[in-house]
């Protein structure tokens, strides 16, 4: 795509450490992120077909406020019941998830994260996990005073025109795959991405976004184990250039803004992930 990048834009893709750079009128977009990051390219799939999604719900949401913890941790209760978690509406929908005890995570919460943003968002960002930041706020990749993190994922966003808050078309929703942060931040285990996964389903199809931006192997994991068997044994790398699906929707892989505090060299890779993306809503 051709951005033609006003100085606020300038100014957030700065932010995020990218540095911009006038290219030649012939140059392609993926040629000015390779070339702005001299490194070797990532080996890219081509686009895949996509649908757009059916008529989206007339009816506002809203996030939720933060779910508090019982004084007593609550022992896990059986599995998910996929049919009734697919004809809940929205408010049924956060309810349900604050008081799931569905895995053991459920017993070192301090708040569910379902997440954040209008939903009826065009775009939908899946983050892996609830951070100690987020458990305590309730808020996904929380915005909070010093949370690093945060902060990257609203710059990138700011520099393709969203915003945590917005509203039409700067209109984005967050939130992560797991509702429920796993205890010291470990990586979640299979049976607990696979718990979560219904409500990220009904979140999607209640949202009806344009596009789903994944951060992480958790959250591409989540999204296309259906589509991808072998998507667990896949590195992250593999998975970015190319348009994925999931129930219909165009999904994107990217990198987490926590890797990208950690390795800052790929945060050109993240902003050409973007440009996809906003291909794809285009």
């Amino acid at each position: 795509m051709s951005l033609n990048l006003d100085p606020r834009q300038r100014a957030m893709l700065e932010a995020m450490g990218v540095t911009l750079w006038q290219p030649q009128a012939a140059e392609a977009p993926t040629e000015r992120v390779a070339a702005n990051n001299k490194s070797t390219p990532e080996n890219a799939g081509t686009h895949a077909s996509h649908q757009k999604p059916v008529a989206r719900n007339e009816q506002k949401f809203t996030a939720p406020p933060p779910s508090q913890a019982s004084p007593t941790a609550p022992a896990p209760s059986p599995a998910i019941d996929l049919t009734q978690v697919a004809t809940l509406d929205w408010t049924t929908l956060q309810t349900t998830v604050a008081s799931c005890q569905a895995c053991g995570l459920c017993q070192g919460r301090k708040a569910t994260v379902f997440g954040t943003g209008d939903g009826q968002a065009r775009w939908l960002v899946v983050g892996d996990a609830p951070s100690e930041a987020d458990d305590a706020q309730g808020q996904p990749f929380s915005d909070a005073p010093n949370q690093l993190t945060g902060q990257l994922l609203d710059n990138m966003l700011k520099a393709v025109g969203l915003a945590r808050h917005g509203t039409g078309e700067q209109a984005v929703f967050i939130t992560h795959a797991l509702k429920c942060r796993p205890p010291a931040n470990r990586n979640p285990q299979a049976d607990e991405i696979a718990q979560c996964e219904p409500y990220l389903r009904r979140q999607v199809a209640l949202i009806q976004p344009h596009i789903i931006l994944a951060l992480g192997r958790v959250a591409a994991q989540s999204l296309l184990q259906a589509t991808l068997p072998e998507v667990a044994t896949l590195p992250l790398g593999k998975l970015r250039g190319q348009v994925h699906q999931y129930q219909g929707v165009p999904v994107v892989v990217s990198y987490p803004p926590a890797y990208l505090l950690r390795a800052p060299h790929d945060k050109a890779k993240a902003w050409a992930d973007l440009c996809l993306a906003m291909d794809v809503v285009r």
